[in-house]
């Protein structure tokens, strides 16, 4: 292939995109056939279409009179029934665990994929290693096997593969550990609408989103095979969150019971300023309003009680039901792509590298939280945020790896209360540094079953288990 296939310089041509042909005879045959591949592959016309929305205003946000507060369950009033359900689920194989792990911790000042910083307060356990645990401890004390599904990203891929391959994959069987890759969308000049070159032969991309888990499990087949291995619901997290109660039963057996194509966990919003997703209702349907478009008269909006009116923020925990997400990936009803100006590095229309100083792209991405609207049944459960809520977003301050392990620590000391521990403390601040494995202990009823009373805290104390 040493010539440009006309077929290919005619479709090009035809959607405004020859340039996409520069560097041409630099490029390697094989280059020049991956590359040949890669543009026919291409929806020229859907991402004209994208394009020609860069204009449009931001969504603005529905009338008052069609949002109204989403009524949520408590997690501490479920039943003991509805946690037998949800553990009948996970003991019968019909739950499988998403792990969202596209993101790079770029804000923490490390390029590596962020599941790979350490995080536990004395053993520095990874957060990949804290959320494999988990699901390791689940399927001891169930018998059962839960799959781990990790979406990564281009960026991260091929190392977060590598590392749990160093790492024997936490313990968990090799089998039950699947990989698939996010994807990415073109960017689009701000200008001209013409495809941005990072490099002769290479697109300027970028992930398309948390949304495009839900694209990225049907085209990767994950999606048809959890469904023929007998999965009915995927509990779905992000990676940066250390607390979250993987698989949580209470969650699932209540999702179970109600029969919702779609649960999600609330935790209430401590002040109106929190940066923090609002649930509510709009037309009647479970929806998510971003902190920035509600305004501040709903923001600081207080019920009798003195409570805040939308305080349902999102720690972005889901359950998905495998029929919602077929029926999602199948039909005309589908997530729509968000648009959003950036400034990207590319090529100029001279070849040459380009830094633009203004915004000079459009980013096209799909958002998670569009699929809750398109649910017919859903649950919302509010759940103690100290318990299952500790983000890890930023290297100082407020998400800092700091805040994050004290909340751990703090955590742990509840649990070891809990069975009745004097945990030692130095005005109101544990006095040592505290870590529990989820292979030792996954709640309190593990901690009430294999720590007595009477267990010395004199220092660092860190409860574990081997694999």
């Amino acid at each position: 292939m040493t010539t440009v296939p006309p077929e290919l310089r005619s479709h090009l041509q035809m959607h405004y995109q020859e340039h996409l042909l520069f560097g041409w005879d630099s490029l390697s045959e094989a280059d020049r056939k991956r590359w040949v591949e890669e543009l026919d592959e291409l929806d020229f016309v859907q991402l004209a279409k994208l394009y020609n929305r860069r204009n449009e205003p931001h969504a603005a946000l529905p009338a008052r009179e069609r949002i109204a507060p989403l009524p949520v369950e408590l997690r501490s009033e479920v039943s003991a029934k509805s946690y037998a359900i949800g553990e009948e689920a996970i003991r019968k194989g019909r739950v499988a665990v998403l792990l969202v792990a596209g993101g790079q911790g770029s804000r923490l000042g490390t390029d590596r994929p962020k599941g790979v910083y350490p995080v536990g307060p004395i053993s520095g356990a990874s957060l990949f290693q804290i959320h494999a645990e988990k699901v390791l401890a689940l399927q001891r004390r169930y018998h059962a096997t839960i799959p781990l599904l990790i979406m990564t990203s281009p960026a991260t891929h091929s190392e977060t593969v590598a590392y749990f391959e160093e790492q024997s994959y936490f313990g968990l069987p090799k089998d039950d550990v699947y990989f698939f890759e996010q994807g990415t969308m073109p960017a689009i000049d701000l200008r001209t609408g013409s495809l941005l070159l990072e490099a002769p032969g290479k697109l300027c991309r970028s992930p398309n989103g948390h949304g495009g888990t839900i694209t990225a499990l049907a085209d990767s087949g994950l999606l048809i095979n959890m469904k023929a291995d007998g999965i009915e619901q995927i509990f779905y997290f992000q990676v940066d969150n250390p607390l979250v109660r993987v698989a949580d039963p209470a969650f699932i057996g209540r999702h179970v019971e109600t029969q919702s194509e779609v649960s999600s966990k609330v935790v209430f919003k401590e002040h109106p300023e929190e940066k923090v997703g609002i649930l509510s209702l709009v037309d009647d349907r479970c929806s998510i309003i971003e902190y920035s478009d509600l305004p501040k008269d709903m923001a600081e909006e207080r019920t009798s009680a003195g409570e805040l009116v939308y305080r349902a923020g999102s720690p972005a925990i889901h359950i998905f039901s495998i029929s919602f997400l077929e029926r999602i990936t199948t039909s005309t009803q589908h997530l729509d792509y968000h648009i959003a100006r950036k400034k990207v590095p590319c090529l100029d229309r001279d070849g040459q590298p380009f830094q633009p100083t203004s915004e000079n792209a459009i980013k096209c991405e799909l958002f998670i939280f569009d699929a809750l609207p398109m649910a017919d049944r859903w649950m919302a459960m509010a759940v103690d945020r100290a318990d299952e809520f500790a983000p890890l977003k930023n290297a100082t301050g407020a998400d800092s790896p700091e805040t994050v392990r004290h909340l751990m620590m703090e955590r742990a000391a509840r649990m070891l209360e809990s069975a009745g521990v004097d945990v030692p403390r130095e005005n109101g601040e544990l006095k040592y540094p505290l870590e529990i494995s989820p292979l030792f202990a996954l709640d309190e009823r593990d901690c009430q079953r294999k720590i007595p009373a009477s267990f010395p805290i004199n220092g660092p104390t860190l409860f574990n288990q081997t694999r």
